[in-house]
Formats: C-alpha cells, structure tokens, sequence
C-alpha cells in the first residue's frame, strides 16, 4: 500500500520542499539520515512525532523520483 499520500508540499513551508505531513521535515532530511546509516528505529526515537509509515513514505518517494531514464545525466 503506498504511503505516498503522507508526503505534502506547501510554498509556504520550507521552501516547497517536499515535506513530511505538513511538518517542517524535510524527504531529504530523512534520507539523508538512513544515507548516514541511522536505523528507522533510531529515526523515531530521535524525532516521536513521526511515524513508522512515514519512513516507508519518504523512501517511496524517493524511488519515484529516481525511476527514469539514465539518459537524461548523459553529458
């Protein structure tokens, strides 16, 4: 089931980032911490207000965005 729906984007928020549920936490910033090696279990220690399917959501988002053609990075 996709959590997709989890994943907002405001003008006003961020810079109109995506973010995670209106919250001033940034798809990149999540990724970046299990780029760093951080455990999802250590993610929702380090920040309780999120949700165990909004990691599941920033990561589905992340592999839409990179779903394409190699391509388009040929120089």
């Amino acid at each position: 089931m996709s959590e997709l729906h989890r994943i907002t984007f405001d003008p006003e928020l961020c810079g109109g980032r995506p973010c995670i549920r209106g919250m001033r936490v940034r798809v990149a910033d999540i990724l970046d911490l299990l780029a760093a090696g951080a455990s999802r279990d250590e993610i929702l220690k380090d920040y309780p207000y999120l949700e165990m399917e909004d990691i599941t959501a920033v990561l589905q988002f992340a592999a839409r965005r990179t779903d394409h053609p190699l391509g388009i990075f040929a120089a």
